[in-house]
């Protein structure tokens, strides 16, 4: 039988095809811990006893928190799950008065939480949160509640039939969105929603029974946690990890040797700096090869592989090189959260390493549309195209838009329930068309004509973000940022210009890439508030403009810029603002008002 609830994967696996390691994870010697099928089964069971003996009822709220993905992660949510209880997933990033929030609006009854702080995080929270019992941990400590203190040898008969009770409708989770604005709201999710999402989106990910997946994205986000199901509905076996252990040569990648993983764009434009910044270590021979190599990229396009000689000679020095750091297995990676650089894209594909994206929305269970790895199902430059069972509408009504450019509208059985007790925020996302309810995904984009003429679905900005000049022209500052970004030299950027009269830019310099650039040119390094006030490095930044202006109308190109060297980060130690959501989406407000004094400047200088 098919699973029709979240549950039903891990015993779906146990009955077709049992894994020796379904679930792995990396312990702090680097070394790896594996369960069986049979032993997650086993361990999921335990837990769901032992919250029943806790008086865990059906609907009850149950919050984790983890730095690291880890296989006891997934464990407890089969084993919240079982019950009908509701596993209420928080990112670790975040202050106890975030936490305080969550915790109040969802009334969770305990907690699960990782290494480092967040048992203090949580614990400080607790304080404030009347409903909140018990905070476990899933790393031993003499004097904190372990999470197999919980563990309970009896009442499976209960737990059964808890579990016949458990209906595809009812909702399974609740993620609280992070938000660039206002206070996090609780996205409730059913299992048919993340179920019917799982199923229409296997094409996406090319795995089979036996293959091994690398999970290191946050769990809490349901991108990662939609795919790491996947995973085990297709008999994958998961190997959870985290982000700071992939790279190296003694990195998760080569440890693991991984076919398939998901990723955030800017993780691969770390490895393509990495791979760049090797490649001008090189000398003579060496050196001309590898960049030889990396212009053939320059022209790919999928389903056009570089082929003839030129491709076997770049292939057998260069890329296979490329392969080998990332396992040697790779057989795709699918990138969603942020746009995907055009030139990574080309440049890891063209490699034999095939990436593609998706697009979708926690509201989304996630996915809406994607790009897939047969011949025909993708383009570059976009998110693919409307998974089976969800349509997809550019309504062009409520905005002033180019010809046939509007807000992505969707529709299908991964739409959310609505958000936890706020039916005011429900509605303002919901437009009724026709008798038809449409959720709002508040994305602007336009459908384009891709391989064999079928419709491609291409993002071009955030319909809350487009700003106005003093001109009364309209732009786009998203497109601009994630061009602009794709230098190796700026980490961060946001475009600024409303209401004024024309369009300027905060930059955050990549300091490890200035650092090299400097190195080079013979410039000696100091600190990079230092650095960036050179008229050498001012001269290089105007000189990435320059070239990057072009691609863009006069209106939207950038007049003036700021290098400043404050990283912008999702959490910030001082407790002051941060200027990025957990997601690494930019808090435009924040950073608006952080910089005002800067803005001005610019302007003041005409």
């Amino acid at each position: 039988m098919e699973p029709t609830r979240l549950f039903d994967y891990i015993h779906f696996q146990k009955a077709n095809y049992p894994q020796d390691r379904a679930f792995g994870g990396r312990q702090e010697d680097g070394s790896f811990t594996y369960y069986s099928t049979a032993e997650v089964i086993d361990l999921a069971n335990k837990i769901s006893r032992g919250l029943l003996k806790a008086g865990i009822n059906k609907g009850d709220r149950i919050g984790v928190a983890v730095y690291q993905n880890r296989p006891e992660w997934s464990i407890l949510d089969i084993g919240i799950q079982q019950i009908g209880a509701i596993n209420v997933p928080v990112y670790p990033t975040i202050s106890p008065a975030e936490y305080e929030y969550i915790f109040n609006d969802s009334e969770i009854k305990l907690c699960f939480v990782g290494k480092l702080d967040l048992y203090d995080k949580v614990t400080q929270a607790q304080a404030n949160v009347p409903s909140l019992k018990t905070v476990y941990t899933f790393d031993h400590h003499p004097d904190r509640p372990y999470w197999e203190d919980i563990f309970s040898n009896e009442g499976q008969e209960e737990v059964d039939a808890r579990m016949a009770e458990v209906q595809p409708g009812d909702l399974a989770t609740i993620i609280y969105t992070s938000g660039t604005t206002g206070v996090p709201k609780g996205v409730m999710l059913s299992h048919d929603n993340i179920v019917s999402n799982v199923h229409a989106s296997a094409a996406i990910i090319p795995v089979v029974n036996g293959d091994i997946a690398l999970s290191f994205l946050p769990l809490c986000h349901i991108f990662e946690r939609a795919a790491s199901y996947h995973y085990t509905y297709r008999g994958v076996s998961v190997v959870y990890t985290g982000t700071d252990n992939l790279g190296g040569d003694e990195g998760d990648l080569k440890k693991v040797m991984p076919h398939f993983f998901t990723t955030v764009p800017r993780l691969l434009e770390k490895v393509y700096e990495r791979i760049y910044n090797k490649g001008l270590e090189l000398t003579g021979v060496k050196k001309k090869l590898f960049f030889w190599a990396l212009n053939l990229t320059e022209d790919y396009a999928f389903d056009k592989p570089i082929g003839g000689l030129k491709g076997i000679v770049a292939d057998k020095l260069i890329f296979s090189k490329w392969r080998e750091a990332l396992g040697g297995n790779v057989k795709g990676i699918v990138t969603g959260a942020a746009a995907l650089p055009l030139r990574i894209a080309q440049v890891f594909s063209a490699a034999g390493i095939p990436i593609r994206e998706g697009y979708g929305l926690t509201e989304t269970s996630p996915v809406l549309t994607a790009s897939t790895f047969e011949p025909g199902g993708a383009m570059l430059g976009t998110v693919g195209q409307p998974i089976p069972g969800v349509e997809i509408r550019i309504d062009e009504s409520d905005g002033t838009y180019r010809p046939g450019e509007g807000e992505i509208l969707a529709k299908g059985p991964n739409i959310m329930m609505g958000y936890y007790r706020k039916p005011e925020a429900t509605a303002a996302v919901t437009k009724v068309i026709d008798g038809e309810p449409w959720f709002c995904t508040g994305d602007v984009g336009t459908f384009v004509k891709g391989p064999g003429g079928k419709p491609f679905l291409k993002i071009t900005d955030r319909k809350k973000e487009l700003l106005k000049t003093s001109g009364g022209k309209y732009v786009a500052p998203a497109p601009i940022e994630n061009s602009f970004k794709e230098s190796f030299f700026i980490e961060q950027m946001m475009v600024v210009g409303e209401a004024r009269k024309f369009v300027s830019a905060i930059i955050v310099p990549a300091e490890e890439a200035l650092r090299d650039w400097c190195k080079h040119h013979n410039i000696a390094w100091t600190t990079l508030p230092e650095m960036i006030d050179l008229p050498e490095v001012q001269a290089k930044y105007q000189k990435i403009i320059d070239e990057i202006n072009p691609k863009f109308n006069h209106i939207e190109q950038i007049k003036k810029f700021k290098l400043v060297p404050q990283q912008w980060e999702p959490v910030k130690a001082d407790g002051s603002a941060a200027e990025l959501t957990p997601t690494m989406k930019l808090k435009r407000r924040v950073i608006l008002d952080k910089y005002q004094p800067v803005i001005e400047g610019m302007y003041a200088e005409g």
